[in-house]
């Protein structure tokens, strides 16, 4: 079972992830699939539980975190706080 992915798997990954539904029965098995490179279901489902975990922490953790950055002069938007872009 491989446990690291390169940057071309995760593309692969993130790609499939949006091409099947979710909630089909062979889910794991067609990104496995698509992904290939000696990707297993196990290995495909742990990197997902391993996304939405990150995920989760982002949703819970963001708001809180942003306040503590130091984002001066940048907009939640990306731009400047100062109207220029």
């Amino acid at each position: 079972m491989s446990s690291s992915w390169t940057f071309k798997q995760n593309k692969v990954f993130e790609d499939a992830l949006a091409k099947y539904d979710k909630d089909a029965p062979d889910f794991f098995q067609n990104v496995a699939r698509e992904v290939g490179d000696g990707k297993s279901v196990e290995d495909v489902k742990k990197h997902f539980a391993e996304l939405v975990k990150d995920v989760d922490e982002i949703h819970t953790n963001g708001a809180s975190s942003n306040s503590n950055n130091n984002t001066k002069g940048v907009s939640s938007r990306g731009g400047s706080s100062d109207g220029q872009r």
